[in-house]
C-alpha cells in the first residue's frame, strides 16, 4: 500500500512539473533551428465563416513585416515596419510575386516607417506593450515582395534582440524597454531586393550574419552590451539564409550560408572548415540532426555570376579546412553525400521520420530525400499548392507546409506524397510560422492567428 502510494505520489510530481513547463520557441525555427514541436500540432483548422474551428483567436497587425513570431512564457514577440502616415499603408504593403518587381522602388524609400516590437499575450491575443525602436525613412530599398521587418527577433528570456537589416539591431527587456542598440552600418543589398537574415543566439553572444554587395561580415555581439566581441569580413555577395549553431558530438559550430558554407568557432570567429557550393544562393537555413548536418544552396541559371548550386550536402563532425571533396566528387573525410537538384530554394529543409523534405517557391513542388543517403524518394507537385516562401515544421507525426496564399498542406511522414489536410484561410503568407505547447501562430498580411486544437 505504501508502495502504491509513493509511486502515485511520484507520477503526480511529474504531472504537475510537466504542466508547469512551457515549451519556447525563442528563434526562427525554434531553439534548435530544426521547427520541431514537442507536442501535437492541430491537423484541421478553419476561419472560413460558421465553420471556424481550432482558431483560438486571431488578431490584425500592423504594418508589413515576413518575420516570425517568437513565444516565451506565455507572450508572443513581433517586430513590424508600420507606415507612420496611414495613408501610406498600401504603398507599405507587400505584393505577391508575379515575377518582376511591381510597384516603384522609389516609392518605399520616402515612406517614413516605424520600426517596432510587439508583445502579445499568448493565450488572448490581447496587446500587452508595443515599442517604436526606430523612425524614418529606410535606409536601403527592397523588393516590392519583401519587407523592411523580415527578420525574426530571438529571446534568451531576459531580453529580446531584434534586428531590421540596415535599420539596426535594438536590444529590448521583457517590457518594451530599449537596454542598447548597435548600428552596424548602411550596405547596397543584391537588385536591391532587401535583407531577410535572422540573428542567433549562443552562450551570451548574439551572431548577425551581414552578407551584402559592398562588405560582407560576419559579427558578435555582447548581448549585454551590444558591443562587438569578435567582427569578421566574408568574400560573399549578398546572402539571404539565417546561421546557426551546429552542438554536435564534438563541438559547437556557427554554421553560415553562402557561395561557400563556412563553419566558425562561435568564442573567437575562427574558421573552422569551408565547402565549396559551386556557387548558387543561399536563402534557406540548414537544419541539423545530431552528427549529421545538412547545407544546400539554391540553383542559379539567369546568366549572373552566381549560376550554379543546387547542391545538398550532408557533413560530419571535426572538419577542418577545406572539406570540399576534391575532383568534384560526392563524397569525402566529412562529407557524407552530396546530392544534385535538391529543389532547396527559399523554404529552409525539414527532417522527419528518416527523410528531408523541400519545397519550391514557384510550382508547389515538393522533393522528399532519405537523409542517410541522400536518394530521391520521390517528387510531386502538392495538389492546389501555391508558391512555398515560408519553411515547413513538424510535430513528428505530420509534416506542415503554408503556401503564399496561406494555405497549409498537412502531410503525412512516409516515401510517397500523402496529403491529409488543406487549412486555407486565403490570405498573403510568406512567414515562417511559429510552434510552441501545441499551438501555431501563423501570421499573414492581414492577422495573426493563434491555432490550437480544442478540448
Amino acid at each position: 500500500m505504501q508502495s502504491t502510494y509513493k509511486r502515485a505520489i511520484f507520477f503526480l510530481v511529474l504531472a504537475v512539473g510537466h504542466t508547469c513547463l512551457a515549451e519556447n520557441y525563442p528563434q526562427f525555427r525554434g531553439a534548435n533551428s530544426n521547427a520541431v514541436s514537442s507536442s501535437q500540432l492541430p491537423v484541421t483548422w478553419s476561419d472560413a465563416e460558421g465553420k471556424q474551428t481550432n482558431i483560438l483567436w486571431k488578431k490584425p497587425v500592423e504594418g508589413e513585416g515576413w518575420s516570425q513570431p517568437i513565444v516565451w512564457d506565455d507572450r508572443v514577440y513581433m517586430t513590424a515596419a508600420v507606415p507612420s502616415n496611414p495613408a501610406k499603408k498600401d504603398i507599405a504593403r507587400p505584393e505577391s510575386n508575379n515575377g518582376g518587381y511591381g510597384r516603384d522602388r522609389k516609392d518605399l524609400v520616402n515612406v517614413i516607417y516605424q520600426y517596432q516590437v510587439v508583445c502579445l499575450d499568448a493565450a488572448s491575443g490581447e496587446s500587452i506593450w508595443k515599442k517604436t525602436v526606430k523612425e524614418g525613412q529606410p535606409p536601403v530599398p527592397r523588393h516590392s515582395t519583401n519587407t523592411y521587418a523580415t527578420e525574426t527577433p530571438v529571446t534568451d528570456g531576459k531580453r529580446i534582440y531584434a534586428y531590421f537589416g540596415m535599420n539596426g539591431v535594438y536590444c529590448l527587456d521583457l517590457k518594451g524597454n530599449v537596454l542598447w542598440q548597435k548600428d552596424l552600418g548602411v550596405y547596397e543589398m543584391r537588385a536591391g531586393w532587401g535583407t531577410s537574415s535572422s540573428p542567433v543566439l549562443f552562450e551570451d553572444r548574439l551572431f548577425i550574419q551581414v552578407d551584402n554587395q559592398e562588405q560582407s561580415f560576419l559579427v558578435a555581439l555582447d548581448t549585454k552590451t551590444g558591443n562587438p566581441l569578435w567582427k569578421i569580413n566574408r568574400e560573399e555577395p549578398s546572402q539571404y539564409s539565417s546561421p546557426i549553431i551546429w552542438k554536435n558530438s564534438l563541438r559547437n559550430e556557427l554554421i553560415v550560408g553562402g557561395t561557400v558554407y563556412r563553419s566558425y568557432d562561435p568564442a573567437t570567429g575562427e574558421l573552422l572548415w569551408k565547402l565549396d557550393m559551386n556557387k548558387g544562393r543561399s536563402s534557406a537555413t540548414p537544419v541539423a540532426i545530431g552528427d549529421r548536418l545538412v547545407i544546400g544552396n539554391e540553383f542559379r541559371n539567369r546568366g549572373g555570376s552566381d549560376d550554379g548550386g543546387g547542391r545538398l550536402y550532408s557533413v560530419k563532425p571535426g572538419g577542418m579546412g577545406d572539406i570540399t571533396p576534391p575532383g568534384d566528387g560526392r563524397q569525402g573525410e566529412f562529407v557524407e553525400w552530396r546530392m544534385d537538384g535538391s529543389g532547396i530554394q527559399m523554404a529552409s529543409p525539414t527532417y522527419l521520420d528518416g527523410n528531408l523534405y523541400f519545397f519550391e517557391r514557384r510550382r508547389g513542388i515538393i522533393r522528399c530525400v532519405d537523409i542517410k543517403t541522400g536518394r530521391l524518394e520521390y517528387e510531386s507537385r502538392v495538389p492546389g499548392a501555391r508558391a512555398f516562401w515560408a519553411s515547413p515544421w513538424t510535430d513528428g507525426k505530420h509534416l506542415f507546409a503554408l503556401d503564399s496564399n496561406g494555405n497549409t498542406h498537412v502531410i503525412a511522414a512516409g516515401d510517397q506524397l500523402k496529403v491529409v489536410a488543406l487549412n486555407k484561410l486565403d490570405q498573403q503568407a510568406w512567414g515562417t510560422p511559429a510552434i510552441a505547447d501545441g499551438t501555431i501562430f501563423i501570421r499573414t498580411v492581414e492577422n495573426l492567428y493563434c491555432i490550437k486544437a480544442r478540448p
